[in-house]
């Protein structure tokens, strides 16, 4: 037992050592991580695109993040890639509704009036936006800069695409560890019936922040889904996926990329912010190229 004693004594330190510059360098390739973003690209063809090609940027959960100064950098690989309009999938804000404070959306603000200056860019709510409340100076602000906010509705872009941004109910995003299923007919009710507002066939493209609602989305009859809010997982384990969804559910298969269910396909973004959990690993923030081609 003395030998043994010994020898833990000798050992701990090493473990210790070992712990603390493992720590280290967990944390700093997550700050690292945080602060670089890449552009990822996806191209969809289909037949319902007729009219011309067309080129969109996504943006998803930036959570009030600043890359550079006033996001300088964001700004310079979007108008790099001079895409026909942006595409903004929620939670770019911070609600601080818990302490009774004011949202945290100066950053978002600054963002999308310098690039509602270039180009169309169509607003559809996150979890943080919903909890803000429509009639927030900061929907009023957006709209003062041009955004278009889709709450629920849609709008046609020329004779073949219709975009639609649904608003879901802020009681799915309360689960924990568990996964909500979202009741049947729910996007319908958002959101009216797929192709309903004039009878002709569009591409129907559908913001829907959380990505656990694939099945619906495809029931109701998308084309293409946008999603986000799970910002890739946090960890990025290869051949596995995100390790944690922002509600703590493990391993849960959307974290990011592409799915498809049925004739419907799905693309999630990993996002640009964090929130809650501050940390990236193999996960960096993504901004998104989505390429609507003629099939």
């Amino acid at each position: 037992m003395k030998i043994l004693g010994k020898n833990l004594k000798q050992i701990l330190p090493g473990l210790a050592a070992a712990g603390a510059a493992a720590g280290a360098a967990f944390y700093a390739r997550s700050e690292y991580e945080k602060n670089h973003f890449v552009t990822g690209t996806y191209v969809i063809r289909s037949e319902k695109i007729r009219e011309k090609d067309r080129k969109f940027i996504f943006l998803t959960d930036l959570h009030e993040k600043r890359f550079g100064i006033d996001n300088a950098p964001l700004v310079r690989a979007i108008r790099r890639e001079a895409p026909d309009g942006i595409l903004v999938g929620g939670d770019m804000v911070v609600c601080r509704r818990s302490d009774g404070g004011k949202p945290v959306c100066e950053a978002t603000i600054s963002l999308l009036r310098r690039l509602a200056e270039d180009f169309p860019v169509w607003y559809s709510y996150g979890n943080h936006e919903d909890r803000i409340g429509e009639t927030e100076p900061f929907f009023a602000r957006l709209r003062e800069s041009g955004v278009r906010i889709l709450d629920d509705e849609s709008e046609k872009i020329g004779s073949d695409l219709r975009i639609t941004g649904c608003r879901v109910d802020e009681k799915y995003y309360r689960h924990v560890l568990t996964m909500p299923e979202i009741a049947a007919g729910t996007i319908e009710r958002h959101v009216g019936s797929c192709g309903s507002w004039d009878g002709e066939e569009r591409f129907e493209l559908l913001m829907l922040h959380s990505p656990l609602f694939l099945k619906a989305a495809a029931a109701w009859g998308a084309d293409l889904v946008l999603s986000g809010h799970f910002h890739g997982g946090t960890v990025r384990i290869p051949a596995i996926g995100g390790l944690m969804t922002p509600q703590y559910q493990f391993f849960c298969p959307y974290c990011a990329g592409g799915f498809e269910e049925g004739k419907t396909r799905m693309i999630v973004g990993r996002g640009l912010g964090t929130h809650s959990v501050n940390i990236r690993i193999n996960d960096m923030p993504e901004l998104l190229v989505l390429k609507l081609v003629r099939g």
